[in-house]
């Protein structure tokens, strides 16, 4: 059977600048373009020239696409003046991209309250405004504002507006969940109703996740005829975020019926990549992956209970909706206080670590780990520490530096402009083959300076010179740190998380410290982090 093709386009670069606390560089959507053109999207949405400076130096330099289309995005022409003459869509088409995608009102409401325009007025100007973008030469797309509401309000008013979208030429006619309010029975119900108007082949679907239903909406339109999907890498978008497409494109390419019934841009071989894109994102926005994430999280195949590991070291699938490897991601059966022998041998097994099932020494490290989750220690979310634990208790862990000493000093003063600052002092002192070299590193935090404080400068001095080991991290980078207070009072227990990434390979880890002073758990946790990435770097080890 010939399997129908399935568009997509992504909007990261634009709807995705529009989350709170994310603002791409013109670099980061360089970036960002080229690893989308690379995994296979049809059209990347590079923004709206002239909308902010970012964007108008972006369009300046495009990217190099080698199979995407590339997109600009607008506005239809003011009510008034003609679409030659309107100044707003002129910047838009003198960005000179092949993809012109213009938004439109299509709800009667906002029509009459936002525009202060009349029905017919509106109508009138999507026609001009698409027919002016088609005879420039260029494709057009009209993005069908808050068209789900507006249909139920005025379903002839919505489709009338649909129509001249269609007339003037418009090549994709996208239906937008601009608040996220719908559901998936009404998507399905009012998207067959348009197909039967107009081709599914000439219908897109924009979907919004206020409702958690983002994705659902998004393959409800697909069943009912649309073809084209709109949305962002990890779901990025203003509010509660859009349709994201790391969930939707696995989904397509492995869930039935769509695997057999559609074909994307993106090959089964390039899905394996998406989770590392996905965590590409968050890096580049210098945020923590969300562990949670469906597909791509760390903890997306994370089995925690003892009897389910025990059923997935033999069957794999009962536990688990696609085997992890096909998105690039990994089982993990962390270690925790609920764990058994079957998901201890099981971690050991996925790192390297070979104990035969009747060794006592399985019940013994057992029971370290149950002792350290007590004293606050949290493996299941530590994996790297778990490992390095591993090998320190059955002896296979190299030894490649000693930490002799260090030591942190944090003073509160006023800076040359009189401004306060708070500056962190760290002394390191190390031990690697036989040498022993001491590191120093500042880190200033107020006025104008924006380091991270002590622990910054901690790490910071850790890694300055590690000798023969100063190759072996120079990728390596800090992505998250997380405190948690285990206990109340003066004397409170501190267990602080981190993750680090290699930003070579996009590998990432965490690890885990413990202590009744933060500065010592960040120590245990920051040092247990620099020694996992030398032991899987094959690192050779300096101290016997």
């Amino acid at each position: 059977m010939t399997k129908e093709r399935l568009t997509l386009y992504d909007t990261t670069l634009r709807d995705g600048q529009q989350t709170q606390g994310v603002d791409f560089s013109v670099e980061a959507k360089q970036r960002i373009a080229s690893e989308l053109d690379a995994l296979g999207i049809d059209y990347i949405e590079g923004g709206w020239p002239g909308a902010n400076p970012t964007d108008s130096d972006f369009f300046r330099s495009p990217p190099q696409l080698k199979r995407a289309r590339f997109a600009a995005f607008g506005m239809t022409k003011r009510i008034g003046i003609s679409a030659s003459n309107d100044p707003v869509l002129a910047e838009v088409l003198d960005a000179g991209t092949a993809s012109v995608c213009l938004v439109g009102k299509t709800h009667d409401f906002h029509v009459r309250e936002a525009l202060g325009a009349e029905l017919d007025e509106n109508a009138a100007a999507i026609h001009e405004s698409l027919t002016h973008v088609a005879g420039q030469g260029r494709e057009a797309l009209f993005d069908a504002e808050h068209f789900f509401d507006g249909y139920k309000a005025n379903p002839s008013y919505a489709l009338e507006c649909l129509d001249a979208a269609f007339q003037a030429g418009a090549r994709w006619i996208v239906l937008c969940d601009t608040n996220g309010g719908a559901t998936p029975s009404e998507v399905r119900e009012i998207v067959d109703t348009v197909c039967r108007r107009i081709p599914g082949d000439r219908i897109g679907i924009h979907t919004h996740n206020d409702a958690e239903l983002a994705v659902a909406n998004t393959l409800a339109a697909v069943e009912a005829g649309a073809r084209q999907i709109q949305g962002t890498l990890n779901g990025l978008g203003e509010r509660c975020g859009n349709a994201n497409l790391v969930s939707l494109i696995p989904t397509l390419l492995l869930k039935e019926p769509y695997a057999s019934q559609f074909e994307i841009g993106v090959t089964v071989e390039g899905l394996a990549g998406v989770t590392r894109l996905s965590r590409l994102l968050d890096d580049i926005l210098n945020r923590p992956p969300d562990r949670h994430a469906p597909y791509v999280g760390a903890a997306a195949f994370a089995h925690k209970a003892g009897l389910h590991a025990s059923a997935i070291a033999k069957h794999p699938s009962t536990y688990e909706h696609i085997e992890p490897g096909l998105v690039g991601n990994e089982r993990v059966i962390p270690m925790s206080n609920q764990a058994g022998r079957s998901n201890l041998r099981q971690r050991l097994v996925e790192a390297g670590i070979k104990v035969a099932a009747d060794d006592p020494k399985l019940g013994e490290l057992l029971t370290l780990v149950k002792q350290r989750e007590d004293q606050g220690f949290a493996y299941d979310s530590a994996a790297a520490s778990f490992e390095l634990l591993a090998h320190r208790f059955l002896g296979t862990l190299p030894r490649f530096f000693e930490v002799e000493q260090y030591r942190i000093i944090v003073e509160r003063r006023f800076n040359a402009l009189n401004e306060v600052v708070t500056v962190s002092e760290a002394v390191a002192r190390t031990r690697e083959n036989g040498s022993v070299r001491t590191s120093f590193f500042e880190s200033t935090n107020g006025g104008r300076q924006a380091d991270q404080g002590p622990v910054d400068a901690l790490y910071h001095a850790l890694r300055q010179d590690l000798g023969r080991y100063q190759s072996y991290i120079e990728q390596m980078r800090l992505v998250d740190y997380r405190v948690r207070i285990l206990t109340s009072g003066t004397e409170a227990v501190t267990r602080v998380l981190i993750d680090s990434l290699d930003e070579e390979t996009g590998a990432t880890w965490s690890t885990v410290g413990v202590s009744a002073n933060i500065v010592d758990a960040s120590f245990q946790a920051l040092s247990d982090a620099i020694t996992y990435k030398l032991m899987r770097s094959g690192a050779p080890a300096s101290i016997s």
